[in-house]
């Protein structure tokens, strides 16, 4: 399952690399959401139709009677292998993810290879979501084989959508701040806080603990990036230290809590991922994982500017202004 899949030359690739899989007996399933599939041309539905792939997108939306739901995106990005094996993140399937080939538009993300009990909970969101799209209902050892231990990580798949009636996603992220002691630490491509999170995040650097949200410098979405702006002195003002690294556009969504926690997966902090997404993120207690995504932060901030409040409210009229429009259209980004 994945947002976007364009009909590029790595989805070519993707797509061959399917029909192999298929044509060694293995049951293939692909979801692609039914905007995401929109943003190449021609869909990619198409060539994987073409190679006899079971493919299917989530929530069409052109007839006018589904308008309403035009919103409600599957964000999710799964990569199942045998029910074992399981892949998850911010990558979506496009060229611009694969920095060798030096894309037009690069992007810098973040992917995780999980297994054991943790990998049933992803199959679970994507039997659900693939029933809802075909009808189609996946069961049997082939879908669900025996949950077996790997390692010794704890972790859950945290499932979240439109169609719950509590918001987990949102206020697991909230209940981590509130609960660190030490140390927070945010990557996320698109921060549009509701109140809420953001006292959170003033409450945890008030009491002591040292509170870091890394942005990207450049954004695909300009409107997100003005809009952030002007939230930005919120956080600020209470001792949140923010960054902004440069290079590739920074699509990686991951937060570390007190060097023992790990959130990774494919939610943004917006309202979008957190009310109307269908998302899927992963809890992590582990310190070993959690090391290795500091080390990861750490990278990310050697390309960094550090964001200071005086520099912030140092813009001129002219981008404040822009900024302060901009955030009006918050609840449609």
């Amino acid at each position: 399952a994945t947002y976007i899949f364009d009909s590029d030359r790595w989805g070519s690739r993707f797509v061959a690399a399917l029909a192999r899989a298929r044509a060694r007996g293995v049951e293939v399933r692909v979801l692609v959401d039914a905007v995401g599939a929109r943003y190449s041309f021609p869909s990619i539905i198409g060539a994987l139709h073409h190679r006899k792939l079971r493919a299917a997108r989530f929530n069409r939306t052109l007839l006018p009677w589904r308008w309403t739901y035009a919103n409600l995106r599957n964000h999710r990005k799964l990569l199942i292998c045998d029910g074992r094996v399981g892949f998850t993140g911010g990558l979506n399937i496009r060229a611009g993810h694969v920095l060798a080939d030096a894309p037009d538009h690069p992007v810098l993300d973040l992917h995780f290879r999980v297994a054991g009990p943790v990998v049933a909970q992803m199959t679970i969101a994507f039997a659900e979501d693939w029933s809802f799209a075909t009808g189609e209902r996946l069961a049997g050892p082939a879908w669900f084989p025996r949950p077996a231990a790997q390692g010794e990580v704890f972790a859950r798949a945290i499932i979240d959508g439109p169609d719950a009636d509590l918001h987990k996603l949102r206020w697991t992220v909230i209940a981590a701040i509130i609960s660190a002691r030490r140390r927070v630490r945010i990557v996320t491509p698109y921060f549009l806080p509701e109140n809420d999170l953001v006292a959170a995040m003033k409450m945890a650097s008030l009491r002591g603990v040292e509170v870091q949200l890394v942005l990207p410098a450049n954004n695909n979405q300009i409107l997100v990036k003005w809009a952030c702006d002007s939230l930005l002195h919120q956080v600020l003002e209470c001792g949140v230290s923010v960054y902004k690294t440069e290079g590739p556009f920074d699509h990686a969504k991951v937060m570390v809590v007190d060097d023992s926690w790990t959130l990774f997966g494919s939610a943004n902090l917006d309202p979008r991922s957190l009310r109307l997404n269908f998302e899927l993120d992963i809890e992590a207690y582990d310190e070993a994982l959690a090391a290795r995504v500091h080390t990861l932060i750490d990278a990310r901030l050697t390309c960094a500017t550090r964001i200071t409040r005086e520099a912030l409210l140092g813009r001129g009229l002219a981008r404040r202004l822009r900024d302060g429009v901009a955030r009006l259209f918050i609840p449609y980004l």
